[in-house]
């Protein structure tokens, strides 16, 4: 039965020319034991817009000096994933750290949940903790403040 295919390739065709012209992604016949599937690759273009251009702020002259933001905070702990921040080891058990309290790099100060997978965080330097920025349970972004270490 070599050279005899068991059907006629144009059946193929005019489905490929049905999918172009109906706009369709996929399209299937079945006529007794012949099942003939024709697929095409659709790909998707995706617009982005321009940035648009922004007038520099106005400063004005400040007399009093002005403590920075904590986001930019030299002693800012950021978050290094998204997750939900634990500020204990669990519910019952006392916080990690307190503000004030001493730590040295490497200590675990605090527990970011993702994915199922409890991730420590630990002191980067050796220093006082001045601030605490994140609540137990609640959720935080990549880059977010959690502490500040002085």
């Amino acid at each position: 039965m070599a050279g005899k295919s068991p059907f006629d390739t144009d059946i193929v065709r005019d489905l490929a020319k049905l999918l172009a012209e109906t706009d369709l992604s996929e399209i299937e016949v079945e006529k007794g034991d012949l099942r003939i599937y024709v697929a095409r690759q659709l790909t998707a273009s995706v617009a982005v817009a321009a940035p648009v251009a922004v007038a520099p702020p106005v400063l004005a002259a400040v007399e009093a000096p002005v403590a920075a933001p904590v986001g930019v905070h030299p002693g800012a702990v950021r978050s290094p994933m998204v997750g939900t921040a634990y500020r204990k080891p669990s519910p019952d058990a006392k916080a990690f750290v307190e503000i004030g309290q001493m730590v040295k790099a490497g200590d675990k100060v605090l527990l970011i949940e993702a994915m199922k997978t409890f991730n420590e965080i630990v002191a980067p330097r050796t220093g006082t903790i001045s601030q605490i920025l994140v609540d137990d349970g609640q959720p935080v972004e990549f880059g977010e403040p959690l502490f500040v270490i002085e």
